[in-house]
């Protein structure tokens, strides 16, 4: 059975940046395509960024232009790097694979201040 843990939230100003880490545990990392959510209270989980087997991206409205998602397979992981931050950003930040597929790991927390 797959784990994900999330990593690399915090707390920064409005223009910071955050690289976010989700380490996968388990089998047949490489074959699987990758995306980053979002959900913030009394909210459903908002899809991010895309990432495919291989390496090619997506990204939707929210974060187009200032996040960017990675993938490392030697490492078995997956990164988002988020940078110009927002109020609007603060949320818990989840890693799965697009469809949702694997059991959902606890988040990070990202926290965005002016």
């Amino acid at each position: 059975q797959v784990q994900l843990v999330e990593s690399g939230g915090g707390s920064v100003q409005v223009g910071g940046s955050l690289r976010l880490s989700c380490e996968y545990f388990g089998r047949n990392f490489r074959f699987h395509n990758y995306a980053w959510f979002r959900q913030t209270p009394g909210n459903q989980r908002e899809l991010l960024a895309t990432i495919t087997s291989g390496s090619s991206t997506n990204y939707r409205a929210a974060a187009s232009g200032r996040f960017v998602i990675a993938r490392d397979n030697s490492k078995k992981m997956v990164f988002l790097q988020m940078n110009d931050l927002k109020p609007e950003d603060t949320a818990v930040y989840y890693c799965n694979s697009p469809m949702s597929v694997f059991q959902w790991g606890q988040g990070t927390q990202v926290t965005v201040s002016s």
